[in-house]
């Protein structure tokens, strides 16, 4: 028997007077609470309870016992309550890791509502170029572009990441918009020069029909932010997620070429360890965040749609959603 169990089989006898009625509520016969009333005090070395055959009282020591150990009791009760509510509730830190253009446009004004929403929670995001190892880097999560991660973590699909092509409303002027596939070939194109794609060939998808095209212009590179800016300084059409040109459309610095053509999305995830998904507040944040870029992807959808004509985009708060 452990000390706090100790502490409470005593607690019963002292609450009752009597050993029969103690006996009586804890279920066991006179005799066996006798004997476990003689091995208590053979451990601590002292008479807990002076006995005769009509009523008990306690000791000095008993007394004492019973006084001190009601207290570390009442402690244990508080700790586990503690531990509970950190169980259930978000709270501490939660690193993350995400790309530098998506976590700056997209995911920071996001992280920013989540954490009114959270108070109690501290978030660390870390920004790079490239995917960061989740255990050597200590992240909780990171957000991840492009095809589901097969890397041995848990993942989750976010965000539908629409894909348009765009040209600044100049170039446009200069050189035509461009009405079929087949005129792309006449047009200076900005490549993003990727691993993971082919170089220069850009797939579109219209009805039940897919098309590939190779393209070519004068600039190209492996960073989307520098070709987004050449492409606003009237050099050609480029390929760009919805979330970075929603805005762009707004203020009519660039317009949305061929949206008749569907291209292939390069879905937004987010991987995290398996032993991490118990955790309240990883399970608040991706809950959090997959409902506000998909509320976000809706709004951008339709601003792009109107090429400018609609609403500011701006990342409301929302109720929390409650842990699973």
């Amino acid at each position: 028997m452990d000390s706090a169990s100790e502490i409470a089989f005593f607690m019963q006898i002292a609450k009752h007077g009597s050993l029969t009625m103690a006996a009586r509520a804890m279920g066991i016969t006179p005799a066996a609470l006798s004997k476990r009333l003689a091995q208590l005090e053979r451990r601590l070395n002292v008479r807990l309870i002076n006995r005769n055959t009509r009523s008990l009282s306690l000791t000095g020591e008993g007394r004492l016992y019973l006084e001190r150990g009601s207290a570390v009791l009442a402690e244990l009760e508080e700790l586990e309550r503690a531990l509970s509510t950190i169980r259930e509730e978000p709270v501490g830190q939660l690193r993350i890791n995400a790309s530098l253009n998506f976590g700056r446009v997209r995911l920071a004004p996001v992280i920013s509502a989540f954490m009114r929403e959270y108070p109690r929670l501290e978030v660390a995001l870390d920004l790079s170029d490239h995917p960061k190892d989740l255990v050597e880097g200590g992240f909780d999560l990171a957000i991840r572009l492009g095809a589901q991660p097969d890397s041995g973590l848990r993942a989750r699909r976010l965000a539908t990441n629409s894909r348009y092509l765009c040209a600044s409303p100049t170039y446009l002027e200069r050189h035509g918009t461009p009405t079929t596939l087949a005129d792309l070939a006449r047009h200076e194109c900005i490549v993003v020069d990727r691993q993971d794609t082919p170089y220069g060939v850009w797939t579109f998808v219209l009805g039940n029909t897919m098309e590939t095209v190779k393209v070519h212009g004068r600039m190209a590179c492996n960073d989307g932010e520098v070709a987004l800016n050449w492409a606003l300084d009237h050099h050609g059409i480029m390929m760009r997620s919805g979330w970075d040109i929603a805005r762009l459309v707004r203020a009519n610095r660039l317009r949305v070429v061929l949206p008749q053509y569907r291209l292939p999305a390069r879905d937004v995830f987010v991987v995290f360890h398996d032993s991490s998904r118990q955790a309240p507040k990883v399970r608040v944040f991706i809950d959090f965040v997959a409902r506000m870029l998909t509320e976000l992807d809706n709004m951008d959808a339709r601003e792009i749609a109107g090429q400018g004509d609609g609403p500011a985009l701006l990342v409301k708060t929302a109720p929390a959603p409650r842990p699973p």
